[in-house]
């Protein structure tokens, strides 16, 4: 029995199906005589296939970012077309007859060795681009690859170094019951995706993959954090019993998706959803959201093949808008950098990402990149009622400055005579505490505010949430969190401006106490944990919750916050425990 970092609540059963990164090493494929010919030709069709994805996105960048942004990957498309490059690969596969991938990694390994030893610091980081040419081609190498010891409609738990949101695709075209990575906290973005599915996941256990084979059967309880590796008899009965009663349970929450959100005593909280595709919207629905807080829009970027244009766009935000519960969507703009990476803005290192050049400080160094994606939202929104949400704010300057840059895109609507809507709310997300703690001013500039507390609580307690080794420093029961959480929430309150929680807390039973005990009364959360909540709020008589939010803010320690919040939560509403982390 291994023990990580309890991410995803639900218990799963199923054999493991093991994903290295499209540049992790391997065991070599040796192939028979008959079949290299046909191993080069599917190298060749990847190379084809890369150098159509690298032209698309050359033209894509020169239009929004500029020249010499797309000289980047000029240099990456000539690369491609390197003989050198391309011969040495085949010459590999015929003469040691081993497979494109095998070969491929071959070529990296002797390029690293030539580039270690390279004085110069500006050729040592060309091995950067290397490495992103033969990214892409082993990407399309892999991408109709299947575990071969499993069927097509086995469940799996799928097993990774970690997942990118640019992998989501992948959860799509298998039966992934269960996820556990490497790398990665509570509110990391695999956390997150995993939670979005309602998928049981566990993270934080480093060496995964040298214990585990694909086949292997394994029992997974995301709610303590628990992974048994080839479970005996009695400890698998076991487990497809909780897994059964979870089932249970979470399928009768779901039929209750049609009973309103309302307290004994009344009052009635929105509950709303996060997603990040058309098909998260229609999960909303499904699982009775009344809306979507927060549609995270960088997902159509960390899966475009290059920079969508106005028309991807226009299409992708109107389709998520019909298919959101009443067609009511917050649409936030890119919030890129940091562990969300795509090629467009070049390979910069930074010594702390999250801190760094990232989200609305990278989309308005780009005015006409980010003017695109504002024209596509404000034309979206004429298909529901649209609200446009802003990350990563610091400074009013910079609230000021993108109000600028949206006054500007209206007037270029109005000259080109192109419908939008008018009137759509501006707001900021609050997850800088810069910008939380002087929200007094915020407040004259926005029509509402989000909280981002993933982001907020990892930079008030100073720890990266994708490191294992500091994630229990971004667990939301820190009482610095909430004594936050309540400021932002009273200054809200007091200037009669909408506020919603975005972040992963408000899908936490324990945390939605005391936050609606303050005062707090939109929350958006991953569609699976919308009916764990409208159970909660129907069992919460008003009182406890505001009997909470005092005595929380008063304790000293985060064990404490956690184990009264746990006694309080299970005497409310039992229930909900069973369907919540232990953590």
């Amino acid at each position: 029995m291994l023990k990580g970092v309890a991410v995803s609540p639900g218990v799963a059963v199923a054999r493991a199906y093991c994903v290295d990164t499209a540049l992790a090493q391997r065991e070599p494929q040796h192939l028979s005589a008959a079949a290299l010919s046909d191993e080069v030709g599917r190298f060749d069709a990847a190379c084809h296939a890369a150098g159509l994805e690298m032209d698309a996105v050359i033209t894509r960048v020169q239009q929004q970012l500029g020249e010499s942004e797309a000289d980047i990957f000029r240099g990456h498309r000539q690369l491609l077309r390197d003989p050198a490059l391309v011969s040495k690969v085949k010459s590999t596969i015929l003469q040691r007859h081993v497979d494109a991938r095998t070969a491929l990694h071959e070529l990296i390994d002797e390029y690293a060795i030539l580039f270690d030893k390279i004085q110069d610091e500006y050729l040592k980081e060309r091995m950067s681009d290397i490495r992103d040419v033969v990214t892409r081609i082993m990407n399309h190498l892999t991408m109709d690859e299947k575990p071969q010891s499993l069927t097509g409609h086995e469940p799996i738990i799928l097993v990774a170094p970690e997942i990118l949101p640019s992998q989501a695709l992948l959860l799509e075209k298998l039966y992934v019951v269960g996820i556990i990575t490497e790398a990665g906290g509570s509110t990391g973005h695999a956390a997150i995706l995993a939670r979005s599915l309602g998928i049981p996941a566990v993270s934080g256990l480093r060496g995964i993959l040298k214990e585990v084979v694909t086949g292997d059967l394994i029992a997974l309880d995301g709610r303590a954090g628990f992974v048994h590796l080839k479970p005996d008899r009695e400890t698998e009965a076991a487990y497809r019993k909780l897994q059964r009663e979870y089932f249970h349970l979470r399928d009768r929450l779901v039929e209750n998706r049609d009973q309103e959100a309302v307290t004994p005593d009344g009052t009635r909280p929105e509950l709303l959803a996060n997603v990040n595709s058309v098909a998260d919207a229609e999960a909303a629905v499904r699982m009775g959201a009344t809306g979507v807080g927060l549609y995270r829009t960088e997902y159509l970027f960390l899966t475009h093949t290059s920079v969508p244009t106005e028309e991807d766009q226009l299409a992708t935000y109107t389709a998520v808008i019909q298919a959101a519960p009443n067609r009511t969507v917050t649409i936030r703009t890119l919030d890129i950098g940091g562990d969300k990476l795509v090629p467009y803005f070049g390979h910069e290192r930074e010594a702390n990402p999250f801190m760094g050049w990232r989200s609305i400080r990278i989309t308005s160094s780009y005015p006409d990149f980010f003017q695109t994606q504002l024209r596509a939202i404000l034309r979206a929104a004429v298909h529901g009622k649209v609200s446009l949400l802003v990350p990563m704010i610091s400074t009013l300057e910079e609230v000021r400055t993108i109000k600028k840059m949206l006054r500007q895109t209206i007037e270029q609507l109005e000259r080109d005579k192109i419908p939008f809507a008018k009137d759509v709310p501006f707001g900021i997300m609050l997850e800088v505490p810069a910008a939380a703690l002087c929200v007094y001013s915020l407040l004259r500039e926005v029509d509402f505010v989000s909280i981002g507390s993933n982001d907020l609580t990892q930079y008030v307690m100073a720890a990266d949430r994708d490191n294992p080794k500091v994630a229990h420093l971004c667990e939301p029961f820190s009482p610095a969190v909430f004594r936050l959480m309540r400021y932002i929430i009273r200054a809200c309150l007091k200037h009669k401006k909408p506020v919603t929680l975005c972040g992963e807390m408000a899908g936490r039973p324990r945390c939605f106490l005391p936050l609606f005990g303050m005062g707090l009364r939109r929350f958006s959360m991953s569609p699976a944990f919308v009916p764990t909540i409208k159970e909660l709020v129907r069992c919460t008589p008003r009182e406890i919750a505001e009997e909470t939010a005092v005595r929380v803010v008063r304790l000293r320690t985060y064990k404490k916050v956690r184990n009264y919040l746990s006694k309080v939560a299970r005497q409310v509403c039992p229930n909900v425990t069973f369907l919540d982390t232990t953590r």
